[in-house]
């Protein structure tokens, strides 16, 4: 049998190549053909094997794959995950979700994450998103290259047919695993590629071509329509990026707001909106009054208005109305919500000089300002700050033995705990769940 030839346009970034390696036919061809290229070789070349346990042969094909790396000179790396739903993606989207976790967690700066998927890939994908009424984003289905974590994805395959991986498979002797999971007529894929496909072909032998010629011409479209969202959005924006002014907003053509709005919403790396999710805004929360706290949730994300804003982030409790903990300040102090509070002293004594009380608004709070000659109350000086009130539900309170109230997370000091700070030389640290860590 004659070798067909599959060409691969080196990747635009100079850094290594880590092919993500399931041991099926399409991953296996790009397996070897990378491998078969010494300059992406002197790059550095690695592969990954995410065992998903779900089939009962899933360490056999862990397995497999190491034989097969080792027998190429290519260090693998298997990464075993449990997959979890808890957004209601479905068991396929959820492993796709869980996947792409590992690859980025693995990516390294600069490196090229490769996949195997080819023209009949596309061309499935351009149908179920048409199916699913996607527009012109969706429509344009996988990109060959693109942004990915700390590095890049890059699909070399992605404009060769299915047939012509198999015959270069079959050409080189190469072994590879077939997943029974891509026999059936489920999910939704299995049932384009088995059912729907074939008579398309049979009718029209170039569906597949035609397919991911639309996807690209839809990847064309979206290119030029990005630059003028990218745009609007900026012109929305305030200082802070989750936040949005609806003024700004309500100024744009529907169908460009619709945009917007879903290009915010992957900037803040939240979940995509839901199909109805862009009405939901558009009724519930631009059209409300200017004293409203309309909010629209949706897979653990959640976009509120508040004084003519829109702020989005994810759904986060409030502290416990009962919380309260003692605390010297010599470490920091994990709250119930995930938040951190930290004391950054730079004297020579860390920790504060008595032990303190941290704790949840109870109302009524009080406090003399720096500079003040007068107490005032907590509720107005936040208020008064701009602190959005589902803040305020997490603002850990920090007061001494005596009940006096010292401070408000980091962002207010009562007088005689200011001067304190500035004496020391120390900073009170307030960081939110998604930041704790870093």
């Amino acid at each position: 049998m004659a070798a067909p030839d599959l060409p691969l346009i080196p990747p635009r970034s100079p850094g290594p190549v880590l092919a993500a390696y399931s041991g099926g036919l399409d991953s296996t061809v790009l397996l070897h053909r990378l491998a078969s290229d010494p300059a992406l070789r002197a790059r550095g070349l690695r592969a990954v094997h995410v065992h998903h346990g779900l089939q009962a042969d899933a360490d056999d094909w862990a397995t497999h794959c190491a034989n097969t790396c080792a027998a190429l000179g290519i260090a693998l790396d298997v990464r075993r995950i449990r997959i979890e739903d808890p957004h209601g993606l479905g068991p396929e989207a959820a492993a796709r979700e869980a996947r792409h976790g590992v690859f980025q967690a693995l990516l390294r700066p600069g490196e090229v994450l490769a996949l195997a998927h080819h023209r009949d890939d596309q061309a499935e994908t351009f149908l179920l998103r048409a199916l699913r009424a996607s527009g012109v984003d969706g429509l344009a289905a996988m990109a060959p290259w693109r942004a990915c974590g700390p590095g890049w994805l890059w699909r070399p395959l992605l404009d060769t047919p299915h047939a012509a991986l198999r015959d270069w498979a079959l050409a080189r002797g190469l072994r590879w695993i077939e997943d029974p999971s891509n026999a059936g007529s489920d999910p939704d894929r299995n049932f384009l590629r088995h059912e729907v496909l074939p008579r398309l072909h049979a009718r029209w032998p170039q569906a597949a071509a035609a397919l991911a010629r639309s996807a690209a011409l839809a990847a064309q479209a979206r290119t030029l329509l990005d630059d003028e969202d990218a745009m609007a959005l900026a012109g929305a924006r305030g200082a802070d990026p989750a936040v949005l002014r609806i003024e700004a907003l309500r100024a744009l053509p529907p169908a460009r707001r619709a945009r917007v709005l879903r290009r915010w919403i992957a900037d803040c790396a939240l979940p995509p909106l839901p199909a109805a999710g862009v009405d939901r805004i558009e009724s519930s929360l631009l059209t409300a009054g200017p004293d409203a706290a309309a909010r629209f949730e949706w897979a653990g994300a959640r976009v509120r208005r508040w004084r003519g804003l829109l702020h989005a982030a994810p759904v986060r409790p409030p502290l416990p109305a009962a919380f309260s903990a003692a605390w010297d300040g010599r470490q920091p102090l994990r709250l119930p919500t995930g938040d951190l509070l930290a004391l950054e002293d730079d004297g020579d004594a860390p920790g504060f000089d008595a032990p303190l009380r941290v704790h949840a608004r109870r109302g009524g709070e009080r406090l003399r300002l720096p500079g003040r000659a007068h107490r005032h109350a907590l509720k107005d000086v936040l208020q008064a700050l701009g602190v959005p009130p589902w803040e305020r539900e997490r603002l850990p309170l920090l007061s001494d033995a005596a009940g006096d109230l010292l401070a408000a997370g980091d962002l207010v000091y009562a007088a005689h705990f200011d001067a304190w700070l500035r004496a020391r030389r120390a900073r009170l640290r307030w960081r939110p769940a998604a930041h704790a860590a870093t």
